[in-house]
């Protein structure tokens, strides 16, 4: 065998190798690439704070949320975008429910008539196998309803946690009133997901240029969500 034959037939052997491995990947299916599971929640409701939101929530319990506040003329006034890890215990719940729901498939709003609006909800789950998402006023499937308390609390929780971040810049002593407001709250079992605006909850109970009463407030806070998220 000549040089030239020599490289031919090395080039297609590396050929075959290539053919083989997509083929592999192709049939194998622990080798395909794997998209980890998320659950997109969507809120839209014209007139209410904020009037349109976004929170994902990954297997992995990394999560996101966006905001925006829209004035009356129709032009966004503030938006809001926040990176979080929701507890494992919370993570574990939310897709618990999202199986229980059937991953949205199939009708999920209700189709009440005359029932008020309540915003436009979607949820959605996505993962190798499956892609499905639901819109919605108000479902009476139970698991739709229990996740939907949770992202609709979880985002009362984020937004406290957006103004608490700003007041302790711009405004300090706005914050005890904001603390004590966000208290009430939490007794009234009106927030969910406390571990996650615990970075700025920790910055103000650390700070000495915070009124006493606030920093306070800011740690029993902080106990409260290391208590929901066991």
């Amino acid at each position: 065998m000549n040089c030239d034959q020599f490289r031919q037939s090395q080039k297609l052997s590396r050929l075959q190798a290539l053919a083989l491995l997509g083929l592999i990947l192709c049939f194998h299916p622990d080798l395909k690439a794997q998209q980890p599971p998320r659950i997109t929640f969507n809120f839209d409701f014209p007139g209410s704070e904020p009037d349109h939101y976004v929170i994902s929530i990954f297997g992995d319990g990394h999560a996101t949320y966006d905001s925006h506040i829209t004035s009356n003329e129709g032009s966004e006034e503030d938006s809001f975008r926040f990176e979080f890890t929701i507890s494992p215990f919370d993570r574990t719940r939310i897709f618990d429910l999202a199986k229980r729901a059937h991953y949205f498939e199939g009708e999920v709003d209700s189709k009440k008539r005359g029932m008020a609006s309540t915003g436009v909800k979607t949820l959605k789950y996505t993962d190798t196998e499956r892609k499905t998402q639901a819109t919605y006023n108000y479902s009476r499937i139970p698991a739709v309803q229990e996740l939907t308390d949770f992202l609709q609390k979880l985002s009362t929780t984020l937004e406290f946690g957006r103004r608490l971040e700003h007041e302790h810049h711009y405004q300090k002593l706005a914050l005890d009133d904001e603390l004590k407001r966000m208290e009430e709250m939490s007794k009234q079992n009106s927030l969910e997901g406390l571990s996650a605006v615990s970075p700025i909850l920790e910055k103000i109970a650390a700070d000495p240029s915070v009124v006493n009463p606030g920093r306070v407030r800011a740690q029993r806070l902080i106990a409260e969500g290391r208590k929901d998220s066991p």
